[in-house]
């Protein structure tokens, strides 16, 4: 494959990518500043904020039925096709909110437009990682995988970025034009990233073992029943896999927001910058970490990243402690920017490997839905609660994160190398037909 079109297909990959993961952060922060006093409009404040995380929350349960519905039409009909749907479900949800009237305006009405919004982008994000990843790694030459399926996991890091960006800005106008009309710019002006994402996206066609499973007319009627039938031990591998790379990732992104600046005196402006630096280190990480992986092998990598965020556990907590600004840039920088991005960085592709290419789609879905879901939503929760639980002592939150680490060991230890044993598969159609054209060339002799 040529260089322009290898190019393109990183760029298809990673916009939506990137963009899925904008919509998110974004949606979560305007959910706090905005949506409590705009659209959830209660007598107590409180009440509001609530509603509005619990809008928030809701991507979480609709994501894995997102996931289900879109990976049986990306096994069934193509990646491409479904990727060009998840990207404009996402993109005509998020420019839908930032056109919406307030509570003010039509009532009752505004949350449950807004509600309604928030469910058809979950639907949108639970197919669009799958497809992106696929994307990538099945266009990848053998030699590259690792890196092409790492260029999708950059999307998170991007999209939390240029989420934080884009409301940094529009919180520097006066409060009443930012509550008025600035904080709807950034939902607005996503419609220009799903243009881009879309044209690019177009120009591509369906991925090479796609295209190999449609010339063998092996295509599964319900892929979620074959993949839940046959390859239920790698969904579950998936699963716990996953669990280290999601739960961290939310305990030092998220919770640590709320812990350094109510339980250890830091300012917020000190710890969100803090960990912005993280990401953007992890984002720089993440490619690197995938063509190493291309050299070394996955589990290496992966293994290297999940032993470290065991050790890391502790030590982190202990930095944190110290109450200064240094170790808190410090201990951010080594577990979300630099231990945190060799896990992430070869999970799609350890995924795309262990599944067939007929349940390709789905099986990965599944593993990575379920695993967020499980691991990731709950994780600012569980930490929170064993830190009221156990007076404020980090330790119980600790051990959480090596108790993650170690599930995740116990899956990945499970993993067969079964990259050239798909490979092979997808690669009969053509032998076959080579021995086709063999065959007819022997008749039409005799």
């Amino acid at each position: 494959m040529d260089q322009k079109r290898m190019r393109k297909v990183w760029i298809a990959s990673l916009v939506g990518s990137s963009i899925e993961w904008f919509d998110y952060f974004l949606y979560g922060t305007v959910a706090a500043l905005v949506f409590n006093q705009l659209f959830f409009v209660t007598e107590d404040p409180s009440v509001g904020l609530i509603l509005a995380y619990a809008s928030f929350a809701l991507s979480f349960f609709i994501r894995p039925f997102g996931g289900i519905i879109f990976s049986h039409v990306g096994d069934r009909i193509g990646r491409k096709k479904t990727l060009v749907v998840t990207l404009t479900l996402m993109g005509v949800a998020t420019f839908g909110m930032g056109l919406l009237p307030t509570y003010q305006a039509i009532g009752i009405w505004a949350p449950i437009l807004l509600i309604t919004l928030r469910l058809v982008q979950g639907l949108g994000i639970g197919g669009e990682w799958g497809g992106a990843l696929l994307l990538a790694v099945e266009y990848a030459p053998k030699e590259k995988r690792g890196l092409y399926g790492a260029i999708p996991q950059m999307g998170v890091t991007i999209g939390m970025v240029m989420g934080t960006v884009a409301l940094s800005i529009m919180t520097l106008l006066p409060e009443g034009s930012f509550m008025t009309w600035g904080w709807r710019v950034p939902f607005i002006l996503s419609a220009l990233l799903v243009i881009f994402g879309l044209w690019i996206r177009k120009g591509i066609d369906e991925t090479p073992s796609f295209k190999k499973v449609q010339e063998t007319g092996d295509i599964p009627k319900l892929p979620l029943v074959d993949t839940l039938k046959y390859h239920w031990r790698e969904v579950l591998i998936a699963i716990g896999a996953k669990v280290v790379e999601t739960a961290p990732f939310y305990i030092f992104g998220t919770f640590v927001v709320s812990y350094a600046t109510t339980e250890l005196g830091f300012s917020r402006t000190t710890t969100l910058n803090t960990v912005m630096v993280a990401t953007i280190i992890t984002t720089i990480l993440i490619p690197i970490m995938g063509s190493l992986s291309d050299r070394i092998g996955r589990k290496k990598v992966y293994v290297a990243g999940t032993v470290g965020m065991l050790l890391f556990a502790f030590p982190y907590f202990w930095m944190l402690q110290q109450q200064s600004v240094v170790l808190l840039v410090v201990a951010t920088v080594i577990g979300l920017g630099i231990i945190w991005a060799p896990i992430t960085a070869v999970l799609g592709t350890m995924f795309s490997e262990i599944f067939n290419a007929k349940v390709r789609y789905t099986g990965v879905t599944l593993g990575y839905q379920i695993g967020a879901a499980l691991a990731g939503g709950t994780a600012p929760l569980v930490a929170a609660s064993l830190m009221l639980k156990f007076n404020g002592s980090y330790v119980p939150v600790a051990i959480y994160i090596m108790f993650t680490a170690i599930i995740s060991l116990v899956a990945i230890w499970a993993v067969k190398d079964r990259s050239q044993e798909n490979l092979d598969e997808e690669n009969k159609p053509l032998e076959m037909a080579k021995k086709k054209v063999k065959i007819n060339k022997g008749l039409s002799e005799v």
